[in-house]
């Protein structure tokens, strides 16, 4: 899937608030925010987010000029982190790769790292067609699941 990348504005938020709200997408993550209908507090840390320079963050566009989910780095320089949120809708048509392939050509950082429930294969599995590689198993406590599960941690080197 083609996809573009560029600054988050305004009117993107509302598409990201349905987005981290969506039952299944908030499964798939699993490693959601403790309440993620509380718009307040969704405005609050995309305005933190949008404000912080240590944070490179980018609406991803399709091809048809629509909003379809948002890519991420963060962290401090030895824990740079990626994330993303993709909307369901645009599940497994390349686009969750394609737009953390675009990402990588802005954030030149390496190692960057990424974190993924164990059972997301979908996403475990963009992260490996990019580069990522498993580093490691550990546990966690999933907001979305209301339960403690396996994840797993990948490292981009190069």
């Amino acid at each position: 899937m083609d996809v573009t990348l560029r600054e988050v504005r305004d009117n993107d938020l509302a598409v990201f608030y349905a987005q981290m709200n969506d039952p299944e997408g908030m499964r798939m993550a699993a490693f959601t925010a403790k309440d993620p209908s509380d718009r307040a507090w969704f405005d609050t840390h995309w305005a933190r987010i949008r404000h912080d320079p240590g944070v490179v963050v980018r609406t991803v566009v399709g091809r048809n000029g629509k909003v379809v989910g948002h890519v991420a780095v963060f962290g401090p320089p030895e824990e740079r982190e990626v994330t993303y949120w993709i909307g369901r809708e645009y599940w497994g048509c390349g686009t969750a790769t394609a737009a953390l392939r675009e990402l990588l050509g802005v954030v030149p950082d390496r190692p960057l790292h990424a974190r993924a429930a164990a059972d997301n294969d979908g996403s475990i599995r963009v992260l490996e067609k990019c580069g990522f590689v498993v580093t490691r198993n550990e546990r966690g406590f999933a907001n979305a699941r209301g339960e403690e599960i396996d994840e797993v941690v990948l490292t981009l080197s190069d």
